[in-house]
């Protein structure tokens, strides 16, 4: 069951995530992006995306954020929000959901554009770690 998350709380996130925006490298796309969340010791984590010349190496602000929380001693991330330029509530893109997954777990909150959601509700049937361990199993048995 999720936790539940005060206001307060979001309001923080927000302000991390615009703050983390404004030191996005974006000279490219001009769209601007950063990230914030709360992790299960009390810490935040923030992140901005940061743009290449070479497009595809790219990083995005939720590889940021999964970057500085793995750096800063790990965790579960449990609420996470995220905005564009103007300061509006973005929605991970598909690659970034499965990252979010994975150092979060389906209990994490997201702030949504349209309200607040669950991992598993903005990404069900989600691959894991669980996937794999069932095929090394697997293949550990045959050998």
């Amino acid at each position: 069951m999720a936790k539940t998350i005060g206001a307060a709380t979001w309001a923080g996130l927000h302000r991390e995530a615009v703050a983390a925006m404004g030191r996005a490298y974006v000279p490219y796309s001009r769209y601007p992006v950063g990230a914030a969340a709360l992790v299960d010791d009390g810490r935040v984590v923030t992140g901005c995306n940061v743009e290449n010349a070479a497009y595809g190496v790219a990083l995005c602000a939720e590889c940021g954020l999964v970057s500085e929380l793995v750096n800063s001693g790990g965790g579960r991330l449990v609420a996470f929000a995220c905005v564009n330029a103007h300061g509006d509530a973005i929605s991970p893109c598909g690659r970034c959901r499965q990252l979010l997954m994975e150092h979060g777990g389906p209990d994490l909150q997201l702030a949504m554009p349209g309200g607040t959601m669950t991992m598993q509700e903005v990404l069900p049937g989600a691959f894991g770690t669980g996937d794999l361990d069932q095929v090394r199993d697997d293949i550990q048995e045959d050998m």
